[in-house]
C-alpha cells in the first residue's frame, strides 16, 4: 500500500507542477496502470490520498487566506500581489491568483472524477463494496466542497462529472450558481450517506464531516432560492428581500444536529491547541488538509504546508522563508475585538507585548515587540505560525507539517445557530444558546441570553480568524441583503494604518486612511474569471446554463 501511496503521490504531483492543457480536461495521473492497480482495498483507500493534499495545495498557498480572509478585510498586505488587490477591490481578469486558484479547485473536481470512475471501472473482484462505496463518497465529499467554492466565488462554474467526456470539447458554457449549489449538496449527501461514521485511519473525512458540511453549503442555498426544495426554477431573484428559503434554513439545522447528537467530534479545551503540530486531526477537526512533514527536498513540493512561510514575520518564528512581516492583521480586525477576547486574539493575531513560550523556544520564549522591535505599527498573524525545526522538530523552510483547517465543530455549532436563527431579529432558542454559548466559554467569554445576526456576525469572525472563511460568510449574506454588505465593504477602513496605544480598549490607535481601494460594488461580490481560462474557454464570460440532474436525489439523510 505504501508503494501505491508513493506512485499517486508523485504523479498527482507532476501534474500540478506541470501544468496542463487546459483546466477541465485533466488526464486521470493517479495511477500508471489502472486496470491492475485497484486490486484490494487499501490500493482503494490508497488512491483518495492525494484528495486531501496535493490537489488543493495552490488553493491552500495562497487563496485560501488571501480570498477568504485577505478579501474579507482581516488581513493588510499593499505589496503582496496575491492578496492586495482583492482586499483593495480592484482585481481584474488579468490579476495573480486568479487562474490558480481556479485551476485549483478544478484539480480537485477533475481528479476527484478520475478516483470515482476508475474505481467503479477498474475495481477487481477482491475489493470490498464497503471498500468502493467509501472511496467514492470521499471523493465525491472533496468535489462537492471545491464546487461550494467556486459556486461561492464566481457565481458559476462548469459541472462534469468525466474529463474523458471533454477531451475533444472542452469549450463549453458554465452552468447557474444555484446548480453548482445543488450539484454541492448531492455530492455531501452521498457522502453523508456512504462514508462511515468513523474511520480508522486517522485524518480521513466522515459521513459526520459530510453533514457538517452539508450545514454549510445548506445555509447558502438558502439565500440563493425563494422557498421549498430547489426545483431549478425557484431561484431567489431580489437580493435585498432580507429573508432567507427556510426549507433550507431547516435543513442546516438538520445537518447540524445529526453532527451535534451522534458524530464523535468535541470542542478542544483549549483555543490555541488547535493550531499546534501535536493536535493535527484533533478531536474538532472535521476535514483538515494533510500536508507532508519534512523538507521540501525530502518529500517534494505539493504535499508541504508552505503557510507559515507567507505569514510568519521573522527568522526567529519560521525557518529559512519568512515573508510574513508585511502581511498583518487588518486594523478593522483589530478594532473589532471585545477588549475580553483575549484568548482567541492572543492565538490569532500576534499583539504588542504578547508573550509566545513555544516561538524561539532557545531564547527564552518570544514576546513580540519586545523581543524584536520595530512592530508597534502592526499586528502580524499568529495563526499558523508554530515557530521553527529548534522550537518543534518539524518546522521546515516553507513545510511545517500544519494541517489546514477547512471545516471544525465550532464552525458547525454557529452554523447551528445562525440556522435557528433563520428569519428572525433574534432567537433565545435553548438548543442555538447552547451551543454558541459552548464556543464563546471556551473563549472565556460571557454567554449570551439570545442572539442576534450581529452577534453571530462577530463570533464567527472572530473564532474563523485567519482560517480562510470570513469572505463566504459576507457572500452568503449578500445573497438577501446585498446592499447591506455592499455598504460594510465600504466602512472597513481598508488599508488604514494603526499603531500601539496601551491607553486604548483596543489597544490600537488608527494613525493614517487607507489608500488605493476602490469602492465596493455589487459586482465585486463575485470574481472575474482569468483572462487565461477565457482564451480557453469564451463561453466562460456568457451566460451560464441550468445543469440537467439525472441522479436520483438522496432523501432517506434525516
Amino acid at each position: 500500500m505504501k508503494n501505491k501511496i508513493l506512485i499517486i503521490a508523485a504523479l498527482v504531483s507532476l501534474l500540478l507542477w506541470t501544468g496542463c492543457e487546459d483546466f477541465l480536461t485533466q488526464t486521470n495521473n493517479t495511477n500508471p496502470n489502472q486496470e491492475t492497480f485497484f486490486d484490494s482495498d487499501q490500493a482503494v483507500e490508497a488512491a483518495t490520498s492525494p484528495l486531501y493534499n496535493y490537489v488543493w495545495y495552490t488553493f491552500n498557498e495562497k487563496f485560501y487566506y488571501g480570498m477568504g480572509d485577505g478579501r474579507a478585510n482581516n488581513i493588510t498586505a499593499r505589496w503582496s500581489d496575491y492578496i492586495y488587490p482583492y482586499t483593495n477591490l480592484t482585481e481584474t481578469a488579468l490579476s495573480i491568483g486568479l487562474e490558480d486558484a481556479w485551476g485549483s479547485l478544478y484539480s480537485v473536481v477533475a481528479q476527484s472524477n478520475n478516483v470515482i470512475n476508475n474505481i467503479q471501472e477498474f475495481a477487481g473482484p477482491t475489493v470490498t463494496e464497503e471498500a468502493k462505496q467509501t472511496a467514492i463518497a470521499e471523493a465525491r465529499f472533496m468535489r462537492g466542497t471545491a464546487y461550494w467554492y467556486l459556486g461561492s466565488l464566481w457565481g458559476k462554474a462548469i459541472i462534469y462529472e468525466r474529463t474523458s467526456d471533454l477531451v475533444n470539447n472542452s469549450a463549453i458554457p458554465p452552468h447557474r450558481v444555484t446548480d453548482v449549489m445543488e450539484f454541492a449538496i448531492r455530492d455531501l449527501e452521498f457522502a453523508a450517506k456512504y462514508l462511515p461514521a468513523t474511520v480508522a485511519t486517522k485524518g480521513r473525512v466522515t459521513r459526520y464531516s459530510a453533514f457538517g458540511m452539508l450545514s454549510r453549503i445548506y445555509l447558502s442555498m438558502a439565500g440563493l432560492t425563494s422557498e421549498g426544495a430547489y426545483n431549478g426554477q425557484n431561484i431567489a431573484t431580489d437580493f435585498n428581500r432580507g429573508t432567507r428559503n427556510s426549507y433550507y434554513l431547516d435543513m442546516a439545522r438538520k445537518a447540524a444536529m445529526k453532527v451535534v447528537n451522534e458524530s464523535p467530534y468535541a470542542l478542544m479545551e483549549n483555543y490555541g491547541d488547535l493550531f499546534t503540530y501535536e493536535n493535527n486531526n484533533c478531536k474538532e477537526a472535521m476535514f483538515q488538509l494533510q500536508w507532508l512533514t519534512g523538507s521540501t527536498d525530502a518529500i517534494g513540493w505539493g504535499a508541504n504546508q508552505p503557510i507559515q512561510a507567507f505569514f510568519g514575520w521573522s527568522t526567529l518564528v519560521a525557518d529559512g522563508t519568512n515573508w510574513g512581516n508585511a502581511t498583518y492583521t487588518s486594523w478593522d480586525l483589530v478594532r473589532t475585538y471585545d477588549p475580553q477576547d483575549r484568548i482567541r486574539r492572543h492565538n490569532t493575531i500576534a499583539t504588542y507585548g504578547a508573550y509566545y513560550p513555544e516561538l524561539y523556544k532557545k531564547g527564552g520564549g518570544y514576546t513580540y515587540g519586545v523581543t524584536e522591535e520595530g512592530y508597534e505599527d502592526r499586528c502580524n498573524i499568529k495563526k499558523y505560525v508554530i515557530g521553527t525545526i529548534d522550537d518543534n522538530g518539524v518546522s521546515y523552510k516553507q513545510s511545517n507539517g500544519l494541517n489546514t483547517h477547512m471545516l471544525r465543530l465550532a464552525e458547525v455549532y454557529l452554523n447551528l445557530a445562525e440556522a435557528i436563527l433563520g428569519n428572525n431579529a433574534s432567537t433565545s432558542d435553548a438548543t442555538a444558546l447552547t451551543y454558541f454559548n459552548m464556543v464563546r466559554e471556551r473563549a472565556d467569554m460571557p454567554t449570551l441570553s439570545s442572539i442576534t445576526y450581529e452577534d453571530l456576525h462577530y463570533e464567527r469572525r472572530i473564532e474563523l480568524a485567519m482560517e480562510g472563511q470570513y469572505w463566504y460568510d459576507l457572500v452568503r449574506r449578500g445573497y438577501y441583503q446585498q446592499q447591506e454588505v455592499v455598504n460594510y465593504m465600504n466602512n472597513q477602513e481598508r488599508n488604514a494604518g494603526y499603531e500601539y496605544d496601551e491607553t486604548e480598549d483596543v489597544e490600537y490607535v488608527k494613525t493614517s486612511d487607507g489608500e488605493g481601494v476602490a469602492t465596493a460594488e455589487v459586482k465585486h461580490l463575485t470574481l472575474p474569471v482569468s483572462d487565461v481560462d477565457k482564451g480557453k474557454n469564451p463561453y466562460l464570460e456568457g451566460t451560464p446554463e441550468a445543469y440537467e440532474f439525472t441522479e436520483e436525489k438522496i432523501t432517506d439523510l434525516y
